[in-house]
């Protein structure tokens, strides 16, 4: 089955890096398998809807605040991300709970069979970036349940 990983963040911004972080984690890896692809979300929100519409399993990567301590990482299934990260609005901040909200209503090819977010909190270490990189690419690959 195919699997994307997404990785979003900012990488001016210290506090919104680590998703760039596992994703250059990511890159250094040899050999991904051929059925993973690696792509540098950035800020691009809406912009990142086509890569949903080829159905399999999709991983976002990026930082969190407010659910776990500094340094740990945290699972968000795709009705986790609606309900604990939407807003209801649309605007440049709206973010990856809106995109998926708007995901089934747009969508003019498969949708995914999971979406789920490895987010990690606050500043994190090397270690914790390994960490994420291996989870995401265990879930791409073998779905959520394989690691709760």
């Amino acid at each position: 089955m195919r699997g994307i990983i997404i990785c979003i963040g900012n990488r001016f911004v210290k506090e919104d890096a680590s998703g760039l972080a596992v994703l250059a984690c990511l890159e250094a890896i040899q050999r991904l398998p051929a059925e993973i692809e690696l792509v540098e979300g950035g800020l691009t929100g809406l912009n990142l809807l086509p890569l949903l519409e080829q159905g399999g399993r999709v991983v976002f990567v990026d930082a969190v605040r407010g659910f776990a301590q500094p340094n740990e990482i945290v699972l968000f299934n795709h009705q986790e991300i609606i309900n604990t990260l939407g807003e209801p609005y649309f605007d440049h901040g709206a973010g990856l709970a809106y995109l998926l909200t708007v995901l089934p209503k747009v969508c003019d090819g498969d949708l995914p069979e999971e979406i789920v977010l490895v987010g990690l909190e606050g500043e994190c270490t090397a270690e914790t970036i390994e960490r994420a990189a291996q989870l995401s690419l265990t879930i791409a690959a073998h779905g959520l349940k394989d690691v709760r």
